[in-house]
């Protein structure tokens, strides 16, 4: 402590990034600070303002380091890549499956389709969203597509044989048919004009268009159809009825509010789209920076960066630690000006007290998920790390397993938990291209070889990025194995363990007795978690190397097909069902299939059928 008490002392004023360490040398938390010495020397203040999970981090910080930046918003830049490298326990992180639905339109096409996408891309089409509870992305698209006349395909107009036919949509007047020429490029274009301007907050032309609908229905007497047109009535009606009054019918908000009770921190989100609340979320999250405006920013930082669609204004229920420095960054990734607000009254004040209302109650009922959650994660890598006498804390824990079937389609799995939750954008996939057959010790050896080859150099931030414990999934003959690897490497700072699934058993290097880790443990949860994901994944991707090799087979069985027209038409069609259920037509236009190909595929199938 007198170390740091003297580092304390030596701080600068300026702006920069601060990295807070443990005994072991391990990162556990990056923050960033307009001014260092104010900021860093707050965590190590006698203040009964500090909050518990504040004091827990103190005890565990044994150094710290800073960067000193020209400014704030570098020291924002900054701080978000160190999070980012080195996700610290103690840092704000999303979780990887967190990803929103939005409408995607590429007006830049001809004859552009309403898709649902959960990435978005710089591509110039238009997106809209996200969309979650209360009205989703699936309700929105079926009022688009009974309303409207668009096609669903993914044709390439410009390669359709001649005698292409229109598909059933056509003929129940779901779509235009553009396809065979049946509507221009400028009538299509004003359907698509008509979508946007719902999309945008307009519902008065849908609205006529599906009263229209459901009467002519009624009076054909399919009230089947009716009865359709008139449920998509009802959701349009609760779509409207979430109008924000007050609010212009093309604005989009995000609102953003915290609840904290010292220990546990949650946040809420609303989203405003086209004048109308959407939807909205909640997350617990873990930052330990010493204020809620921090915790706050942080999160919004986190969030933008995973989410990559920013509103064109952000409210917030209490004030961010620097409204002017997140907005001037959010301007800055948006490419035009995003305002961070935190009103006073009027209808954002309302809708700033909605999440909070949100945020509150979501605290209170979250709180025994959260502890379990906490005792599951962060609990279970601390209790790991004392059971098992660890060099550090395992905050990145990798696992791997072998598959295959009696030495075929043999394949390793790397999983990875990160603060002991799974990590999957991390995962990593290996086929086996040297440790062939029955050897599983030969095929630990090839992964973990060309694991730890791309360590430092490869662009793959999974592969870049260094475990604190790896995780064998066998006992010693297994372990061994590895060990062997990673000395032959002259890796040294990297903790190993082999777990033998018949009693549980945990093995260390060099020790030929077995740690017996207590079977109601959540250190022992967490690795039985983690070995079982890495076998799940395993056998996943066995299976589909095996149906893929045992489909080509199949393929190449007909006539005046080979690997080249194999390949061509699973990048066609994608999978088996789809190649089966295609026309011949539809085969014809796959590249490097003729005609006679075409046929002898397309019968093949349907003699089969028969």
């Amino acid at each position: 402590m007198d170390k740091i008490k003297q580092k304390l002392k030596d701080l600068p004023l300026e702006s920069g990034v601060y990295i807070m360490k443990s005994a072991s040398g391990q990162i556990l938390y990056v923050g960033k600070a307009r001014s260092l010495k104010k900021r860093v020397s707050q965590y190590f203040a006698n203040s009964a303002n500090k909050t518990e999970k504040t004091i827990k981090l103190v005890e565990k910080i044994a150094d710290f380091e800073y960067i000193i930046t020209r400014n704030e918003i570098e020291a924002l830049v900054l701080e978000n890549n160190l999070i980012k490298k080195h996700m610290p326990p103690y840092n704000i992180l999303l979780k990887d499956d967190k990803s929103y639905p939005f409408i995607r339109i590429n007006t830049k096409q001809d004859f552009p389709k309403v898709e649902v996408v959960r990435k978005l891309k710089n591509d110039g089409a238009k997106y809209f969203g996200p969309y979650m509870q209360g009205i989703t992305s699936k309700d929105i698209t079926e009022l688009v597509e009974s309303a409207f006349c668009l096609r669903s395909c993914n044709h390439d107009f410009s390669k359709l044989p001649k005698n292409h036919r229109p598909c059933l949509n056509y003929h129940i007047k779901r779509c235009l048919a553009p396809c065979i020429g049946l509507c221009t490029k400028e009538e299509y274009a004003k359907q698509i004009e008509e979508v946007i301007s719902f999309l945008s907050g307009n519902d008065k032309k849908v609205s006529s268009i599906l009263n229209e609908k459901m009467k002519n229905a009624a009076e054909n007497e399919d009230f089947e159809l009716a009865i359709y047109y008139r449920k998509k009535l009802e959701i349009l009606d609760k779509l409207v009825r979430r109008q924000v009054t007050a609010l212009p019918k093309d604005f989009d908000l995000d609102i953003f509010a915290i609840a904290s009770n010292g220990l546990n921190t949650v946040i809420a989100i609303l989203f405003v789209r086209g004048g109308k609340l959407v939807g909205g979320d909640k997350q617990v999250v873990s930052d330990l920076a010493p204020e809620d405006g921090v915790i706050l920013e942080n999160f919004i930082t986190a969030y933008y960066d995973k989410v990559n669609y920013i509103a064109s204004e952000i409210i917030t229920a209490s004030p961010v630690d620097d409204s002017e420095l997140l907005s001037e960054y959010l301007s800055f990734k948006k490419g035009s000006k995003v305002n961070v607000i935190t009103p006073h009254q009027g209808v954002r004040r309302q809708l700033a007290d909605m999440a909070m209302g949100n945020a509150t109650d979501y605290l209170e009922k979250s709180l025994s998920v959260k502890e379990r959650e906490d005792n599951m994660t962060t609990g279970a890598i601390i209790q790991l790390q004392e059971y098992l006498h660890l060099s550090k804390l395992p905050s990145r824990m990798e696992c791997y397993d072998i598959s295959h079937i009696q030495g075929t389609d043999k394949v390793a799995s790397m999983v990875v938990f990160v603060n002991g939750s799974p990590h999957r954008a991390h995962y990593r996939k290996f086929k086996m291209k040297y440790a062939l057959g029955n050897d599983d010790f030969a095929g630990l050896q090839e992964a973990l070889t060309r694991r730890f080859d791309e360590l430092e150099k490869s662009q793959d931030e999974s592969f870049s990025t260094r475990p604190d414990l790896l995780v064998i999934d066998g006992g010693k003959g297994q372990l061994s194995s590895v060990v062997e690897i990673l000395e032959s490497k002259g890796i040294k700072d990297i903790d190993i363990i082999g777990l033998a699934k018949r009693e549980e058993e945990v093995f260390l290097p060099y020790n030929s007795n077995p740690v017996i880790l207590p079977r109601n443990s959540y250190a022992l949860k967490v690795l039985q978690r983690i070995r079982d994901e890495a076998h799940r994944f395993a056998i996943t991707f066995h299976r589909e190397l095996r149906q893929k090799r045992q489909t080509h087979s199949k393929l190449l069985a007909i006539e005046g097909v080979g690997q080249k027209r194999v390949k061509a038409l699973f990048d066609a069609f994608k999978n088996i069902e789809n190649i089966k259920n295609a026309s011949i037509e539809d085969l014809c236009i796959v590249k490097g299939i003729d005609r006679r190909s075409a046929e002898n595929i397309y019968h093949h199938f349907h003699d089969e059928t028969k």
